[in-house]
């Protein structure tokens, strides 16, 4: 991988992190969308998300974050800030060279860099779950 001049892979956490974030990709965006829709709006709150093309992101506690089968986990980045990763995959470059580069070539932190499929995910745009905010996900979903 390349972000800027800073090369790198990934590879397997040694110890996975507590996860910050739900992230769906594909069928698993779906059922995660339609598990929200079916949650009481007591169990969304605090929660927060976003989506664009084929993913969802859903912030929150670890404790309220929501699963569905395909369903996989980030947290921010402690040594990067602005970054958040997976929490069982991370980078073998420098954190902090690897967000710098990231947040300069996409100035919209926090980033989520995702290692499967290859993306670059803005989260400056995560608002509270609500069925409004669902509807306009779905929306956005049904116009591409």
């Amino acid at each position: 991988m390349n972000a800027g001049l800073v090369q790198w892979q990934w590879r397997a956490r040694q110890a996975a992190s507590a996860p910050q974030a739900a992230v769906a990709w594909g069928d698993a965006a779906r059922r995660l969308h339609a598990r929200l829709k079916r949650m009481a709006e007591g169990e969304l709150a605090g929660l927060e998300a976003t989506a664009n093309g084929e993913v969802l992101v859903i912030t929150g506690r670890p404790d309220t974050l929501p699963w569905v089968e395909g369903v996989q986990y980030a947290c921010a980045e402690p040594a990067a800030p602005g970054l958040w990763l997976p929490t069982s995959w991370e980078p073998d470059a420098p954190l902090d060279l690897l967000g710098q580069a990231l947040l300069a070539r996409f100035p919209r932190a926090p980033l989520l860099l995702w290692h499967a499929p290859a993306a670059v995910v803005p989260l400056d745009r995560c608002l509270p779950v609500t069925a409004q905010h669902l509807q306009r996900i779905e929306h956005e979903w049904a116009a591409h």
